[in-house]
């Protein structure tokens, strides 16, 4: 059964912790996703206003080229047997860029989506983030924040979010893709990661170089190349932390089957 991307939950029991979830820095199939976007503010944006501007000041001094976007940050999740449930708000980028740099990160709860994309030669392919971008010279898979874009009727669209990061990043269309049956997830420091397998019919050379041609042509020039991952050696590349647990889990469950 294909998994629910875009589902919608009735009677959930939201919570601000991630009691009852499985362990940080693991992988769990869940049953499909529901994001509803709330009017207003997010509280932490009201609260936390001064903070968040004498950050941003520092962030746009150290790199001139950030951009305050706008964004969808969760106030709060639940996850249950219908899957991950959630209620956010859209925040301006600089509010996250103070969130991410706290200890503890109270106040809110980071989700994004991760297109797996494997290739037919048993690899997996990310994008390395260019030197100008928030993430400088990280490897992760070709994904961004949930954006006010992605919103329809009220709730975020996983799936379309997807498409347009992959082929924002790659030039590569994930409908030229065999998509995987399920929907997984992961979390660690209150950031949850929405994973999904994409089968391309190219090889991993094959894919890099589409994507090194796609750079050339690009309008932002967000990455700086792709690489092929092909083990779990989390020292094989400059790795983003939320990109381990996947590649432990792919890499780990091939060499279980």
């Amino acid at each position: 059964m294909n998994a629910n991307l875009n589902a919608n939950f009735t009677n959930i029991n939201f919570s601000d912790d991630f009691a009852g979830w499985p362990p940080e820095a693991t992988v769990f199939p869940i049953a499909g996703v529901d994001l509803r976007i709330l009017p207003g503010p997010h509280p932490l944006v009201a609260t936390e206003d001064a903070a968040i501007r004498e950050n941003w000041a520092r962030e746009t001094a150290a790199n001139p080229a950030l951009f305050d976007g706008r964004m969808v940050f969760q106030q709060r999740l639940a996850l249950s047997e219908n899957g991950i449930a959630g209620e956010g708000h859209v925040i301006p980028f600089s509010a996250f860029m103070w969130w991410r740099r706290q200890p503890q990160r109270q106040g809110g709860v980071h989700i994004f989506a991760y297109p797996v994309l494997e290739t037919s030669d048993g690899a997996l392919v990310a994008i390395r983030m260019g030197a100008h971008t928030a993430n400088p010279g990280q490897v992760y898979f070709a994904a961004g924040s949930l954006e006010p874009e992605d919103i329809v009727d009220g709730r975020c669209d996983i799936e379309a979010n997807m498409r347009r990061e992959v082929h924002e990043e790659t030039g590569l269309d994930l409908a030229d893709s065999v998509a995987g049956e399920g929907l997984f997830a992961t979390h660690n420091k209150r950031t949850v990661t929405l994973l999904r397998l994409f089968r391309f019919d190219m090889t991993a050379d094959e894919m890099i170089e589409r994507i090194e041609r796609h750079m050339l042509v690009a309008e932002d020039q967000e990455i700086a190349g792709a690489v092929a991952i092909r083990s779990a050696d989390p020292s094989a590349h400059s790795y983003n932390i939320a990109m381990l647990p996947v590649i432990d889990w792919y890499f780990g469950k091939a060499e279980r089957s």
